[in-house]
């Protein structure tokens, strides 16, 4: 819901970092791979509840998902190939970020953690889907074009992700009633899209 108005203003400090990258000879799969890698660190701290480094691991990790797309358009060397990874890992990393807090004490956040993975699923399965419909239509992104995807709004996008994930990490205490409320946001989330997709693919093949 916020990525619309958060990415303009983030477009111009990526670019920056993108610059220097470029200068230091970085390609945009080693950025992916490597904020995956910082991300995945993540992991571990939560499970020992160092919750301060893992957030650090990833607020490094969501910069890190920023400026590879931002070094692929400045180096034009944007491709599907690294699209797909990037997605692809980002959605591994996410929910290695809710494992690390089941971890960090199965007894209190063990059933939420497995609830916000399951709607994790219903977000990132109808965002993908559709991305693929939109593809074969050749839908345009009116509002995303610097996205690898077609991206197809919801309550709950990458700039709540982060702000939920802050949260966790500065408020771990609370995790199940942080986690569960943003679970039922996805699940609306995943409705809206599943719905909406729907009546937009059904509009395309009634008029075909």
């Amino acid at each position: 819901m916020l990525d619309r108005w958060t990415m303009p203003l983030t477009q111009a400090p990526l670019r920056l970092i993108a610059r220097r990258l470029q200068a230091w000879g970085a390609k945009p799969d080693q950025v992916t791979l490597a904020a995956f890698v910082i991300g995945m660190l993540a992991l571990p701290l939560l499970a020992m509840e160092w919750y301060l480094a893992a957030l650090m691991a990833i607020l490094i990790n969501r910069l890190g998902d920023g400026v590879d797309g931002a070094l692929a358009r400045l180096s034009r060397r944007a491709s599907d190939a690294g699209g797909f990874l990037d997605i692809g890992l980002d959605f591994v990393f996410y929910a290695a970020v809710v494992l690390g807090f089941a971890l960090a004490d199965p007894g209190s956040n063990a059933l939420a953690a497995a609830f916000l993975l399951f709607a994790f699923i219903g977000t990132g399965t109808s965002f993908l889907a559709f991305a693929i419909m939109a593809t074969r239509y050749g839908l345009e992104r009116p509002r995303f074009q610097k996205k690898a995807f077609y991206y197809l709004h919801g309550l709950t996008e990458g700039t709540e992700t982060i702000l939920a994930f802050v949260l966790f990490c500065l408020l771990p205490g609370h995790f199940a009633v942080l986690a569960t409320l943003f679970a039922v946001a996805c699940l609306i989330t995943t409705a809206t899209r599943l719905w909406g997709g729907y009546r937009t693919l059904r509009g395309l093949d009634m008029s075909s």
